[in-house]
């Protein structure tokens, strides 16, 4: 392979799929992506595939709106299924300050135009009823959480892309990075030489490495995340009975996410404290592993679940997934011009991928192609570290 392009977006999950997409649709379709393994692999195949829209900083909201919004746009492009499930969802508040801080972030919701809504313990009840609502003030509901396909997802936003013109050249390492005087990048791997004008770092857990390549220095950790999926549960059963289906809960006190899997549930924990993965770097063979079961690490947690969700004590566990992603010191992803850099881009650390995926890749393809994104994008550009940045900082 010897080739030349506009751009050339180093990995293939679904970031780094949304960030091709987008700049096909915004006219650029000499651009192309370049993955080490297949598109899913890292930390795309083993994610749960929820999203929502909620998020503390407005704009970062509202990108996670576009997100969901544009699932139906790229099932109707590409004939593919994202395998969506808008089940709804609520956020428990336990304590009147969380409470509050729900009402505040429903006002800044209907400005941005999101349709969420406070609700109190008896309609919590109501529509998430294995859901213990002992100690619950309130919660904001919203109509567009629920939870996709991982792996249908990802291919739809690559079929869309090439659609628009754009090219994927999966099994190839990018082996170096070099910046030409005139401010284009020579990229070796181990299929031949890329001559681009553009390079995007969306490698995901190995954009550190990717970066290291050029010089740069990216504030992002991958980070041990562990999720359960259950045997049957009869409430659930009976839900789907009906022709029903379990909205997702999401418990700020517990540090949990629970929605619908199958007949059962599915729950995953953000547990205290975060246990950091290969701090020194990520292996290259690493692709589609998985970590070893923990349940020590969220004992606490999973305590915690069994009195929010009772009927989770008497359910079997199906299976356990644990695995990597990426993470930045603010829990913001890394998009935008790499500063001092002419021509590198990122899209980094995005923890969220399918809540924050499109909106990612709308972001950094308006501020390629336009020169600047159409919303205030402080909150996750890349620039928001500046120079002062170390691995000392970046590791909790």
């Amino acid at each position: 392979m010897q080739t030349t392009t506009r751009v050339a977006i180093i990995g293939g999950g679904v970031v780094g799929c949304s960030v091709l997409y987008h700049l096909t649709k915004l006219g650029w379709s000499d651009v192309m992506l370049l993955e080490r393994s297949e598109l899913t692999s890292g930390s795309t195949w083993h994610a749960a595939g929820g999203f929502h829209t909620l998020n503390g900083d407005t704009n970062m909201a509202a990108l996670q709106g576009y997100t969901i919004k544009l699932y139906r746009e790229l099932e109707a492009i590409t004939g593919m299924s994202c395998g969506l499930h808008h089940v709804g969802g609520v956020t428990l508040a336990d304590n009147q300050d969380r409470f509050d801080m729900l009402v505040a972030e429903r006002a800044k919701h209907r400005y941005m135009g999101l349709e969420t809504e406070i609700i109190g313990p008896d309609e919590i009840a109501k529509i998430a009823p294995v859901t213990n609502i002992d100690g619950i003030i309130g919660g904001l509901y919203d109509p567009l959480d629920g939870h996709l396909d991982p792996s249908g997802t990802t291919h739809a936003y690559a079929k869309a892309a090439r659609m628009g013109g754009a090219h994927i050249e999966t099994h190839c390492k990018v082996l170096s990075t070099t910046q030409r005087a005139d401010g284009t990048w020579d990229l070796v791997t181990d299929k031949g030489a890329v001559h681009a004008e553009h390079i995007v770092n969306a490698a995901g857990l190995w954009a550190r490495e990717v970066g290291a390549m050029a010089g740069v220095y990216f504030p992002l950790l991958p980070m041990e995340h562990q999720y359960i999926v259950t045997e049957d549960v009869p409430q659930i059963a009976s839900m789907i009975d009906a022709g029903g289906e379990h909205p997702h809960v999401m418990d700020p006190a517990g540090e949990s996410y629970l929605r619908q899997e199958g007949r059962g549930l599915c729950i995953g924990f953000y547990e205290q404290p975060c246990r950091p993965w290969a701090v020194n770097g990520t292996p290259w063979d690493f692709g589609h592993e998985l970590l070893a079961d923990d349940f020590d690490k969220i004992e606490d947690s999973i305590a915690f679940a069994y009195k929010r969700f009772p009927a989770l004590e008497s359910a079997g566990v199906k299976s356990v997934i644990h695995g990597p992603f990426t993470f930045a010191p603010d829990g913001n992803p890394l998009v935008g011009p790499v500063p001092g850099m002419r021509n590198y881009w990122s899209a980094c650390a995005v923890m969220a991928g399918f809540s924050q995926g499109g909106g990612v890749g709308l972001t950094l393809a308006q501020w390629m192609v336009e020169g600047e994104a159409e919303r205030d994008v402080f909150a996750m550009d890349c620039a928001r570290f500046g120079s002062w940045i170390t691995p000392g900082y970046t590791v909790p």
